[in-house]
């Protein structure tokens, strides 16, 4: 067991209420702690951001499609009228399930309840190189971070004589062929199509290569045979080059190694292809699955740990349906959230608890403008009207009124003009070290 020596986190007021603490504000957590608005519970919320992340639309971020505050909402103004419920933005160390208490790096907290919701991170598989030198998209800042290097890459380019010393830095190779991955690749083509020639004059396009790359025969691999075919086939109506069954081995921050001796010449590698569960210590070996996620019971208690609770990427629900565990998207971690709120107001009411049961409502992607391939449970559509039913949907998804504004203006900017206007180059007084070496040695 583990003593916690740290202080208690300051200013928590005292209740008489049980003590729900929510580790994560990501869409499980949030859910969870809109859900116990007004509930006899004190709720206290922690993430290591101030702010929501929208994350489906990271891509367009990356794309100088929409700006990222448009797609963050404010954690402390969801919750301005919400008296029961805190928050405090703090990184977890480790809880102790014995003492009921969760060690932060602003203090402890003793809790009744404890719901873990961190979410995951990139997935390299192991490369070393790939996590150095790639850049991947799970956060606001990943995503902005592409746009800078993108747009960089372009005023670099530009200044160089030769074309065969352009060509690496003109290259775009996305790897993983997941919603993420084509929806990236459909806003890079479109961005190489129409607007970076006109920003661009002296520069060939015609030797931007726009790569994505899918380890598996078929893209978009839970959805139907629809909609992959028809994913296919307007990424390469857009100029993407597809390259299934095929592996990334290497990265050296220039070269891409892929299984079968094939080599990509590019600075930009963008990493869609994998996700690990975020972990935290307090938990045993046995408590994870060989993928890193945790097992929970059909309540989403962890098991053999009372009174903690696992949501979204992080958990594990084996069922002869899903022997591998839900999918990790959005829906499964809203559903999860909003049927543990039933069953904590359930527990103190002396109710019985209701299993989880996860509803599939479809999944959907797009790729460019007024091209999208969706599937519901009951009914498959592509192309525009799939197309304006992603953007519905999305829209409807984002926190706050004036968020929904801004993303509906973009969005019809964009569409009317088709020339995004935030394709601004703000750089980072801090530059990583592999970049720092590319500079140097290009003077």
């Amino acid at each position: 067991m583990t003593i916690s020596t740290t202080l208690p986190i300051p200013n928590i007021p005292a209740s008489t209420f049980p003590k729900v603490v929510i580790v994560g504000a990501g869409f499980a957590g949030l859910k969870l702690a809109r859900k116990l608005i007004k509930k006899e519970f004190q709720v206290i919320l922690l993430d290591k951001n101030n702010y929501h992340q929208f994350q489906p639309l990271f891509y367009q971020v990356a794309t100088a499609g929409l700006e990222p505050s448009a797609i963050s909402f404010p954690l402390r103004k969801i919750f301005h009228h919400a008296k029961n419920v805190i928050f405090r933005m703090a990184e977890v160390k480790y809880f102790d399930a014995d003492q009921k208490r969760l060690v932060t790096d602003i203090g402890h907290i003793d809790y009744d309840y404890l719901v873990l919701a961190m979410g995951g991170d990139t997935n390299y598989f192991g490369s070393k190189n790939i996590e150095y030198y790639a850049a991947p998209m799970k956060t606001v800042s990943e995503a902005l971070y592409i746009r800078n290097k993108v747009i960089s890459n372009y005023e670099r380019a530009i200044n160089i004589e030769k074309v065969e010393n352009r060509k690496y830095l003109m290259n775009v190779v996305i790897v993983g062929g997941g919603p993420t991955g084509v929806e990236l690749a459909g806003a890079m083509a479109e961005l190489r199509n129409t607007i970076l020639p006109k920003d661009y004059p002296e520069l060939s396009f015609a030797n931007m290569k726009v790569v994505l790359i899918e380890g598996g025969p078929e893209l978009l691999g839970p959805m139907s045979t629809e909609a992959k075919s028809h994913a296919l086939k307007y990424l390469e109506e857009l100029g993407v080059e597809v390259l299934l069954n095929s592996r990334v081995l290497d990265y050296d921050g220039q070269i891409v190694t892929l299984n079968g001796d094939v080599f990509l010449e590019t600075q930009t590698l963008l990493w869609a292809a994998g996700i690990k569960p975020n972990k935290i210590d307090g938990l045993s070996v046995d408590h994870y699955a060989p993928n890193g996620r945790i097992y929970v019971d059909s309540q989403s208690q962890v098991k053999d740990c009372p009174g903690v609770y696992a949501l979204g990427d992080i958990s594990l629900l084996i069922e002869e349906k899903y022997p591998k565990g839900h999918p990790q998207v959005a829906q499964v971690a809203l559903q999860q959230a909003e049927n543990l709120a039933i069953n904590l107001i359930a527990l103190q009411k002396g109710k019985p608890l209701k299993p989880f049961q996860y509803k599939d409502l479809g999944s959907m992607a797009t790729i460019g403008k007024k091209r999208a391939v969706v599937d519901l449970p009951y009914l498959k559509f592509q192309g525009l009207f799939a197309w304006l039913t992603w953007l519905f949907v999305h829209l409807m998804a984002i926190l706050g009124v004036k968020n929904r504004l801004f993303v509906f203006l973009n969005w019809s900017w964009n569409y009317l003009s088709f020339d995004p206007s935030l394709r601004l180059l703000i750089k980072p007084k801090y530059v990583r070290e592999s970049e720092r070496k590319e500079l140097i040695e290009e003077r």
